[in-house]
């Protein structure tokens, strides 16, 4: 198991790299869909990790969620990516 402090600093990357998604989202002329779920994917990975010390149920059943949706955009995007290569 990790520290408390660690599984702070942990949490705090993971909802920085989230937030920073969200952002690139809004603000960038054009979203690359792999760097962008990637970042959703990892920040809520984060979060798990930390949620695994801090354990609060209403926020991991998020972040499942969360990483469920940034799974199904990688997936899209590959399959996108995949489509246009033929």
């Amino acid at each position: 198991m990790i520290s408390d402090l660690a599984a702070n600093i942990v949490g705090i990357l993971g909802s920085v790299l989230i937030v920073a998604a969200y952002a690139y989202n809004v603000y960038a002329p054009s979203v690359n869909p792999f760097a962008y779920n990637g970042a959703n994917l990892l920040g809520a990975a984060l979060l798990t990790v930390s949620l695994m010390v801090h354990f609060n149920l209403a926020s991991l059943l998020l972040e499942i969620v969360w990483i469920a949706i940034a799974l199904g955009g990688l997936w899209k995007a590959w399959q996108q990516k995949v489509g246009q290569q033929r």
